[in-house]
């Protein structure tokens, strides 16, 4: 196959970008991406970065990352947060994912993590069916919650 998988770089970031918006496609939300390479550069790379990444990278090219950062349980401690594992569509199944998520859960343990933690879509059947194998805990119970930037400005001046 040769996949290498490594950490990503300031360099990858036009790439994981691409991927991001390519993941949003098969989400069926790409105008739900407003992020820029220069934010991610600044968030990922300036002074406080608030997330990490790996690559897949096969001889030519990125054709995969995970990207994730770090959160607090208050009954954890704690934990990784896997935000995303994008692998472009031409080269799926044939195992980079499991290789992102494996490197993912080592740095998960090597970062002194209590756990890690993940979404999926509930349609995504091949996600679901690939989380079960490693015996993940789904949860359905849990609501997710959200506010964009412009509810939050609009409920400040209130």
């Amino acid at each position: 196959m040769g996949i290498q998988i490594r950490e990503g770089k300031k360099s990858d970031l036009p790439r994981a970008l691409e991927l991001i918006r390519e993941l949003a496609e098969f989400e069926k939300a790409p105008h739900e991406v407003t992020n820029t390479v220069q934010q991610m550069e600044e968030d990922g790379f300036g002074a406080s970065p608030i997330y990490g990444f790996f690559v897949a990278e096969n001889e030519k090219e990125i054709v995969g990352l995970s990207l994730f950062y770090w959160r607090y349980s208050t009954w954890k401690g704690k934990r990784l947060y896997l935000e995303d594992i994008i692998v472009t569509e031409k080269e799926r199944n044939q195992g980079i994912g499991k290789l992102l998520f494996d490197r993912t859960l080592l740095h998960a343990l090597e970062s002194n993590c209590t756990g890690m933690m993940w979404q999926v879509l509930e349609w995504n059947k091949p996600a679901i069916n690939f989380y079960k194998k490693y015996q993940a805990k789904l949860d359905s119970e849990w609501v997710n919650c959200s506010l964009e930037k412009k509810q939050m400005e609009e409920r400040v001046k209130k």
